[in-house]
């Protein structure tokens, strides 16, 4: 079975543009809709390892060219974790001269994760080292098995 495609067809007429001419589209492709959706693949993009130890989890995420004052580590609703800063464009004090190409991540970056049910949250700490963040969150220890001794009579 062929598929035949209408020149004057709409779709059609659009995949063409944007095949032959990507910079126009590249163009209008900087309006707020977009720009909102790459806040949120940036949010979303904030990659963060667990690792759990025996008696603790353990999250580390990298936050390049962070400070600590930058980011903001707290607990919402007992159980979830949140990661949360803004990552700033470095003006290093040149007026001259403009970008050619932006790459690095900028803009506010948040991360949500649950803690498992024998987390300990009162008792977290965070460092921020050689820009990798890690946050140590210790276990509750199980309780301990107790056994009943029942009198058989």
């Amino acid at each position: 079975m062929a598929l035949f495609f209408d020149a004057r067809d709409p779709l059609f007429s659009t995949l063409h543009q944007l095949i032959n001419n990507p910079e126009e589209h590249e163009k209008g492709a900087n309006t707020p809709a977009r720009s909102y959706a790459t806040d949120r693949r940036a949010m979303a993009s904030t990659a963060v390892d667990v690792k759990e130890l025996p008696n603790f989890y353990l999250f580390i995420a990298d936050m390049p060219g962070l400070k600590s004052s930058d980011i903001k580590v707290q607990i919402e609703n007992g159980n979830v974790l949140t990661i949360s800063g803004e990552r700033k464009l470095q003006d290093e004090g040149e007026s001259e001269g403009k970008y050619l190409r932006l790459e690095r991540g900028a803009g506010k970056f948040m991360r949500k994760l649950t803690l498992p049910a024998n987390a300990n949250s009162d008792a977290i700490a965070a460092k921020c080292q050689d820009g990798v963040l890690t946050v140590t969150v210790p276990k509750i220890p199980p309780p301990e098995p107790k056994s009943i001794n029942i009198t058989v009579s």
